[in-house]
């Protein structure tokens, strides 16, 4: 009987070694799998490779990664923004790499890493530092630049619902990077806010399929904290 599903975080992410290459899903904090880093962090693996959109927010999550000193290079497109002081500080030490990718390459390299495709060419990058030691060729009468697939040992997603054969729906915009990282990593790892009976999801509705998960972690969602309303005086 197949059965994907882990009895704790602990148990999914135990085998995760130093040196690790490691997808993150999520968009800043949209579909990050927030449980699974704070659960990587617990486990003590360093030394890693991060591929991600962005390099964190505040303190928390890829952030809060950083700063326990587990990273050696990120690979994202957004490293910094208003609250990515974290990055920003260790970057400026030298105590972190960084591999700068443009969204739209981010996003077909990882694709092309899942779909086995061994390269491609893309316009987006040419003539900037992007660019510079990559293969160029002109196709079309338009210059492209030649770039590789991104393979991981791991992928930690967040979804919504998933069965115990690994099939994954997800929650509006919490999707995006979530089910291409699915395809391109060895071992996927999803943290799912409700576990369903094989059955109970829409063929037509599962986004990524079972055959490119090996570990499900029933994770639910955090329940909202409402300040308590001073009494009137």
């Amino acid at each position: 009987m197949i059965n994907k599903i882990v009895p704790s975080i602990e148990a999914a992410l135990a085998d995760i070694p130093d040196g690790a290459t490691i997808m993150i899903g999520g968009f800043g904090t949209a579909g990050q799998p927030a449980e699974l880093i704070d659960g990587l962090i617990a486990q003590g693996a360093k030394d890693l490779t991060i591929i991600s959109n962005n390099a964190g927010n505040g303190e928390v999550g890829i952030a809060a990664l950083l700063k326990a000193r587990r990273v050696r290079k990120v690979i994202c497109s957004y490293p910094r923004q208003a609250d990515s002081y974290v990055f920003d500080a260790l970057y400026r030490r030298g105590e972190v790499e960084l591999e700068l990718v443009p969204q739209g390459n981010l996003a077909e390299r990882i694709r092309a890493a899942g779909a086995g495709i061994g390269a491609f060419f893309t316009p987006t990058g040419y003539g900037t530092e992007l660019a510079r030691g990559k293969e160029t060729r002109a196709i079309g009468g338009k210059m492209y630049v030649l770039e590789y697939p991104l393979h991981a040992d791991y992928a930690l997603i967040q979804a919504e619902r998933g069965d115990r054969w690994g099939n994954l729906t997800y929650r509006k915009a919490a999707r995006n990077f979530n089910p291409v990282m699915a395809m391109a990593a060895r071992i996927t790892v999803a943290a799912v806010r409700e576990v369903v009976p094989l059955g109970a999801l829409d063929p037509e509705a599962v986004i990524t399929p079972g055959i490119f998960v090996q570990r499900i972690v029933h994770v639910p969602r955090r329940a909202a904290t409402t300040p308590a309303l001073e009494a009137p005086r």
